[in-house]
């Protein structure tokens, strides 16, 4: 029997105690006495980057909104994102006003010169595409563009930025070597002349299916590999992925057109693929904490590389507000692409279920075409669109419900939510980012800690950089009551301790009080929906954004349609601390007459947010990505690829 589409993440009984076991014994086999070492390389390293400073990446992927990476453009053929101009209308604010004021107003500015950018031809659009990528576009670009422009479809280049991101590395790769290890990996979408199939009938390959069958008329024949897994699975060390990007870069010509091949070869079946070359081991680590892992695709220079690593997670977390300035402006997200990255923040590794005990690890080093639906900074995936925005399930997006109007609201903000990030357990579950931030919210904690009767367990109080009023009245705790309804519907206690009543845990339950869960359609309804990472990322987001409500967002992981969306103007950014969420709610809401609110600021994010996700993240746009992202993997896995394009608007 197929399993139920997106069951609870909550593992079985069978899983949660066949997996410590095989945790433990890929632990005894692959940890060696120096695990806090950074794992060997498969390539030779480049080197550091030549400025030496921790804020130069491999790459901060698209959307970056202002980055200063020195590398963006070895990933995405770009020069580097960071926009002067930008930069100039936040630092010529006046000292009076809300640094919140500034990044609106920049935001507008970004968001005029993304439309700027847009294309009305085919022409145009293979034009953008050449000057951008650095290559012709793919054989059939032109069945691609029609598609799309059938949908009405935004035409901006910027918006599949994260599908060069994704796929540069593998022009390192032998095509045939891409080739044999997508067909031969576990779980599979195989396309033989325009019809898509799979083997598996896991729900999430099901709805991949479903969506890739909806274009599968478009397609040449390739193999699809999957993740199944909540957890990305990819971290290949940084020194590898430069070297493959160097040969990315190599690669591009703008090839003469009598010599371009436009067509794609056709592929035997699955079952008569060419057995060579050998399918590499790809060695699956279990190895905890997860950080360990995650910071060998970090550059060797950076302080995810060169800090200590934390030995213990069983005491109040330590919060180093420094790690966020060079994503900050006067306290909040000024560059949100590059605050999801850690490897210039080494205090996340305390402060992120995923990087203390995921709840599953299953890691590799070595670089094959791997899809799933979202990921880190230094992960190595191919990002699809996730099966729950395809499947458009009520309890991930709200169904068809949008919220009342702004104005018919019945409350200020609201979070519910189960307490995932990992498998929290009695000595480290401090450290856990949901955790953390329903505690934030609970009045009377927050009332023990100003009265410095109690302090916090694993939050900590605002900073004097946001001058919370409320904080200074000594009145933080009753404010955040006045707003706030935050808490959890289920504890997600870990089985080590033995069976407990659903929903229960013997060491979280003296701390939170177990809260009814709401329907997503009755979140709309607030005002404003926080967003926090689970397991991995928050499939909820899509209706956030879609609703007439406002999405605060906070995560690490990236998705498909992040360089669509213009933070300030279409969401807002929290630091994943949360050390600026007091002072966020603060611009918003005010506080009494001492401090003005900003409703009609919230109100217009709110609704240009909304309003951009009707036409830049539908179902079709999901379609149109897929699309053109599986034209370019297949380019990527073909022998002739470096004289393959679309050249017709050329001849």
């Amino acid at each position: 029997m197929r399993s139920p589409a997106f069951p609870p993440r909550r593992p079985s009984h069978l899983v949660r105690y066949i997996l410590p076991a095989a945790v433990l014994i890929t632990l005894f086999y692959y940890l060696s006495p120096t695990t806090s070492d950074v794992p060997p390389t498969y390539i030779e390293s480049h080197g550091p980057s030549s400025n030496g400073k921790h804020d130069s990446y491999f790459s901060p992927g698209p959307g970056s909104q202002g980055s200063k990476s020195s590398q963006d453009s070895s990933s995405t053929g770009k020069t580097p994102s960071y926009n002067d101009e930008k930069e100039k209308l936040i630092y010529d604010s006046t000292s009076d006003e809300h640094p919140i004021d500034s990044l609106i107003r920049a935001a507008e500015s970004d968001f005029t010169k993304v439309l700027a950018k847009e294309s009305h031809s085919l022409a145009a659009a293979a034009a953008a595409y050449r000057e951008q990528r650095g290559r012709h576009p793919p054989p059939g670009f032109d069945a691609w563009y029609e598609f799309a422009k059938e949908r009405n479809a935004v035409m901006i280049e910027d918006f599949w930025d994260q599908i060069y991101h994704d796929l540069n590395p593998f022009w390192g790769l032998d095509p045939k070597r891409i080739r044999k290890e997508a067909w031969d990996y576990e779980m599979t979408i195989n396309i033989r002349n325009g019809n898509a199939s799979a083997v598996s009938d896991w729900f999430w390959t099901q709805i991949w299916l479903d969506m890739i069958k909806t274009i599968e008329h478009l397609l040449p024949d390739m193999d699809i590999a999957l993740n199944a897994m909540d957890e990305p699975r990819l971290v290949v060390p940084w020194e590898d992925i430069n070297g493959y990007v160097q040969q990315e870069k190599k690669s591009r010509s703008i090839v003469p057109t009598k010599d371009v091949v436009t067509d794609f070869n056709q592929l035997p079946g699955p079952k008569q693929m060419d057995k060579s070359p050998k399918t590499r081991n790809k060695k699956w680590e279990g190895t905890e904490p997860y950080w360990l892992i995650a910071r060998r695709g970090c550059p060797p220079d950076s302080l995810a590389r060169t800090t200590a690593t934390m030995k213990s997670f069983d005491r109040t977390p330590e919060f180093t507000s420094s790690y966020a300035n060079p994503h900050q402006y006067r306290g909040y997200v000024y560059n949100s692409t590059l605050s999801r990255e850690f490897c210039h923040q080494p205090d996340l590794q305390g402060l992120e279920g995923i990087f203390i005990k995921p709840l599953t690890t299953a890691a590799t080093k070595v670089l094959f075409p791997m899809f799933g639906g979202s990921k880190l900074a230094t992960n190595n995936e191919i990002l699809l669109p996730a099966p729950m925005y395809w499947n458009e399930e009520e309890r991930f997006t709200g169904g068809g419900d949008r919220g009342a109007p702004w104005n018919q609201k019945v409350g200020d903000l609201i979070w519910r939510g189960v307490a995932t990030g990992g498998r929290n357990k009695e000595k480290n579950w401090k450290g856990f980012q949901r955790h953390r931030f329903v505690a934030m919210n609970n009045g009377t904690k927050l009332t023990r800690a100003e009265a410095e009767v109690e302090s916090p367990k694993n939050f900590e109080l605002p900073s004097p950089t946001y001058d919370v009023q409320a904080q200074k009245d000594g009145r933080l705790g009753k404010w955040v009551d006045s707003f706030a309804d935050v808490g959890f519907t289920d504890l997600f206690c870990d089985d080590t301790l033995g069976e407990q009543e659903w929903g229960r845990c013997p060491y979280t339950d003296p701390e939170y009080e177990i809260v009814p869960g709401r329907m997503l359609s009755e979140q709309f309804d607030y005002k404003y929906l926080p967003d926090i990472d689970g397991n991995s990322f928050s499939g909820r987001y899509l209706g956030f954004v879609r609703s007439t409500s406002l999405p605060i967002k906070s995560t690490l992981f990236r998705e498909w349609h992040d360089s669509r969306l213009v933070a300030w103007k279409h969401f807002v950014p929290m630091d994943n601390r949360f050390g600026d969420y007091y002072g966020i709610m603060e611009y918003f809401l005010g506080y009494g007459d001492d401090v003005p609110g900003h409703d009609a600021e919230a109100e217009k994010i709110a609704t240009d947010g909304s309003a951009w996700a009707e036409k830049v993240l539908r179902r079709e746009d999901m379609q149109i990505y897929t699309l053109r992202l599986l034209l370019e993997y297949a380019r990527i896995s073909d022998d002739r690829r470096e004289k393959m394009g679309y050249v017709d608007d050329l001849l």
